[in-house]
């Protein structure tokens, strides 16, 4: 899945790089409150045309494989999570954003014994944060969020805790 996910993001940014004026890449560190951190990956395009470079289109993927659970017992776990957002005061150096995203939520716990519990679940979470525009192509964005639909363990995964903060440094290309 993470194989398919990360080639069809390629072409997909492959396809957009013709169309899109902004792409962004870059790092994401994610931390549920009270839980484990999860790390990875991230994509934003925008464009001048659509909504004067207003909207955003972001590709994420983060697990705990790249975070607590390197070289620990940790459960190891992926997000894989289309974001879309809207980013205020445009030509400052401090832009508020807010986002929505929605994606797929999966744990692994490695023994049988677990199998009766649920692994997996459909995310959605608004994000409210700050992006920082720095000089040369640089900028930072933080955030808080929460997963709307999080664990408890009988229907969904109880690993999904609801309020994560997270970080993201992007290159702009």
């Amino acid at each position: 899945m993470l194989k398919t996910f990360l080639l069809g993001l390629f072409f997909l940014s492959c396809n957009l790089n013709s169309y899109a004026q902004n792409i962004s890449a870059g790092i994401r560190f994610q931390k549920s409150i009270g839980f484990y951190w999860e790390n990875g990956i991230s994509v934003e395009i925008s464009d001048s045309s659509i909504l004067k470079d207003r909207l955003i289109f972001g590709c994420h993927y983060i697990s705990s494989r790249l975070g607590t659970a390197i070289n620990s017992n940790a459960i190891k776990q992926d997000q894989i999570f289309a974001s879309f957002g809207y980013k205020w005061r445009i030509k400052r150096i401090f832009q508020p954003i807010t986002k929505i995203n929605i994606g797929y939520f999966i744990a692994d716990y490695e023994s049988e014994i677990f199998d009766v519990l649920p692994n997996s679940s459909l995310l959605i979470s608004p994000e409210l944060g700050i992006k920082i525009n720095y000089p040369k192509n640089l900028s930072y964005k933080l955030s808080l969020g929460y997963n709307i639909i999080n664990g408890n363990g009988i229907k969904n995964p109880g690993t999904l805790y609801p309020v994560f903060y997270q970080n993201t440094i992007l290159w702009n290309f």
